[in-house]
């Protein structure tokens, strides 16, 4: 077998490195023919290598126009058109473009040319908003594709197709068409590529559409797709980002900021991709409360070519800063170019900055259209999100009634969309209605229940509004440190208690309490909660928080040996940054590493696989594994502790 076909047989089966290997070096002993650059310029692009792409495509591009092959040249330069117009490269992706155009005029059969009035149809949709010319276009692809028999090409015409109707507000005609594109993909009937873009723009126009649940559902189909094309290539960076977005709304912020933190970084040389993670991880730190966090990652995403809108502008907002929050947002509606389904992404922001600034004027106008927007589309999200800016603006107008209707149909329409943050927000909405009437223990209700879903997700600035409602002290704002986490609970405790009797019980966890406690201070860990049998302690350092954990199972099992009993406790440990406050620490990676405590059994200590690889020499673990955690991601890697070193002298660690 030749070089050529190695590469081939290695791309059919997924193996983008091997490919890139073979043809590296038989390129070294001899300079390839522009098909096996051609293959060669594949394998980089599905392993992110964009440059060493480029490149390759040129020098096939070179290769087949020498040979005096115009559609093969025509096809590099659609290819080159793309890759430079996904770094966000306009003007040198438009003189390629110019170029397969004209290499392609006398070739209109050739699926060449359909592959080129995809391309200009994808320009025409995602670039101006012009649907009738990119519908037009996604026909010439189509019936080209069809004449010369191109799967790839005729699937994705036919997606595209119907992504422009949806556009058109042909929503259900629309769906109907991408579904039947999708049959193909899902059968693993298209080559790599035409499954890869189809998949993505499913989910995207889910996303647009503010579809979360049909999202998650073909998200599930993607991701078995990405693990079948290898994590070495450069999609599933993709599909992380879009699945951060339904993580985020879903309310799994932690998560979600992982899976974009990570597509960002494998996706650096595709800054559209990127800047949209930048733009979901600044929401998540905005709704934290980690102003720095979310100026820093809107600021990156603009950086990348990205109008950080509405987020940045809520973001100003919050910072009390009322006209530039104005400008920001009336500036993004001013594109002409934005669809309908993109405007209703920016309107919910207009009417809370319209309303802050006593415009009731814009606020209504906007409060219009977004209806109108939700009722052309009969999307849940849609309806809730415009159900919530009525109530608003009903509230501020002293519609009390109005105010209470609207908010109770939107706080209904967000719990039915799962997206718990929304929802709450209504349930403080919806309180303070019923506190204008006077209903004061409805409202008492309503701002109780919101309470606990920010303390849950770890919103801090929606969590100390909820306080002050409810007549409590808020909290100080917090800073944002690094800290060691860990979580220690007794397993099998009910069974113990039925073994030993209430008095038998309370005696042990009073000594199990005590003994534990003293243990914490030992190492300067600060104790946050004490639930039940189990306790939060954070420590300054990570050596302080595993020598802890060492030492406390050690001391169990010493007096398991010399008192013939002592309970079963099992310890996770996590590090991160959290949001640290006089009283308490929380945040989002709070709620991860009380994931990692619970995959610990009787007398285990897992940890993190950051603070495996933050030890010290001396510690010893487990192989980093992955394991399925629910709430998290795809998977989390953590490592249990082995071979248990010396703990007595060990009371001081490496700080932060």
């Amino acid at each position: 077998m030749n070089a050529l076909e190695a590469a081939r047989d290695a791309i059919a089966r997924y193996s983008w490195r091997e490919a890139h290997q073979i043809l590296t070096e038989a390129d070294a002993r001899e300079s390839l023919g522009p098909e096996a650059l051609e293959i060669l310029g594949d394998a980089f692009w599905w392993l992110a290598r964009i440059d060493e792409c480029i490149n390759a495509r040129e020098r096939a591009y070179a290769g087949y126009l020498e040979a005096g092959n115009e559609q093969k040249a025509g096809m590099m330069c659609i290819r080159l058109a793309e890759d430079h117009f996904q770094r966000k490269l306009d003007s040198v992706g438009r003189a390629w473009l110019s170029r397969a155009e004209r290499l392609l005029a006398d070739h209109p059969s050739s699926v060449e040319y359909g592959w080129l009035a995809r391309l200009k149809a994808v320009m025409a949709f995602e670039g101006r908003g012009d649907i009738e010319e990119a519908l037009n276009l996604t026909k010439v692809s189509y019936e080209t594709a069809a004449r010369v028999n191109a799967r790839d090409l005729q699937a994705l015409a036919l997606h595209d197709q119907g992504r422009a109707m949806v556009a058109k507000n042909l929503v259900n005609d629309g769906m109907n068409v991408m579904e039947e594109a999708m049959i193909d993909a899902v059968a693993g009937k298209l080559g790599a590529l035409a499954t890869g873009r189809i998949y993505c723009n499913m989910i995207d126009i889910c996303e647009k559409l503010a579809d979360y649940r049909r999202a998650s559902e073909w998200d599930q189909a993607a991701r078995r797709w990405c693990k079948r094309v290898g994590n070495e290539s450069g999609f599933p960076g993709v599909c992380r980002v879009k699945r951060a977005e339904i993580m985020r709304v879903k309310g799994a912020w932690s998560e979600a900021e992982d899976e974009a933190r990570r597509g960002c970084q494998e996706l650096s040389d595709f800054p559209g991709y990127a800047a949209t993670g930048l733009m979901i991880i600044g929401e998540i730190r905005l709704r934290s409360g980690d102003f720095p966090g979310a100026e820093k990652a809107f600021q990156q995403a603009h950086e990348l070519g990205r109008d950080p809108q509405p987020g940045l502008a809520l973001l100003r907002l919050a910072e009390g800063k009322r006209e530039t929050a104005r400008e920001l947002i009336d500036a993004a509606l001013e594109n002409d170019s934005l669809l309908a389904l993109e405007r209703a992404r920016l309107l919910p922001a207009r009417v809370e900055i319209a309303l802050a600034l006593d415009d009731a004027g814009t606020a209504a106008d906007a409060v219009k259209e977004l209806q109108r927007i939700a009722d052309q589309y009969q999307s849940t999200v849609l309806r809730a999100a415009a159900a919530r800016a009525a109530g608003l603006l009903a509230l501020a107008g002293g519609d009390i009634e109005e105010a209470e209707r609207q908010s109770l149909g939107a706080w209904k329409l967000w719990t039915e969309a799962d997206a718990p943050f929304e929802a709450a927000q209504t349930r403080v909405q919806l309180g303070q209605a019923y506190q204008r009437r006077g209903a004061q223990e409805l409202a008492r209700l309503e701002f109780q229940a919101a309470q606990r879903t920010f303390s849950r997700l770890g919103a801090a600035r929606d969590l100390a509004v909820a306080r002050r409602l409810l007549g409590e002290e808020a909290e100080p704002p917090g800073q944002r440190v690094f800290r060691a986490m860990m979580f220690t609970d007794i397993v099998r405790s009910t069974n113990l208690i039925d073994a030993i009797g209430d008095e038998a019980w309370n005696h042990l966890v009073r000594w199990h309490d005590k003994t534990l406690r003293s243990l914490f201070a030992a190492y300067g860990g600060v104790e946050n909660d004490h639930a039940g049998d189990g306790f939060f302690v954070v420590f300054q350092t990570t050596t302080a928080a595993a020598n802890c954990a060492i030492d406390i199972q050690k001391t169990l099992r010493r007096h398991r040996a010399e008192s013939g009993f002592a309970p079963e406790v099992r310890i996770g440990i996590h590090s991160a940054e959290v949001i640290e406050t006089d009283r308490s620490h929380t945040g989002l990676e709070v709620h991860k590493a009380a994931r990692i405590a619970a995959l610990a059994g009787g007398g285990e200590i897992v940890v993190s696989a950051d603070v495996g690889r933050d030890l010290p020499p001396g510690f010893n673990f487990s192989e980093p594994r992955r394991v399925s955690v629910k709430g998290l991601a795809d998977s989390c890697e953590v490592m249990t502790l082995l071979n248990i070193p010396a703990a007595d002298d060990a009371r001081n660690g490496r700080s932060f």
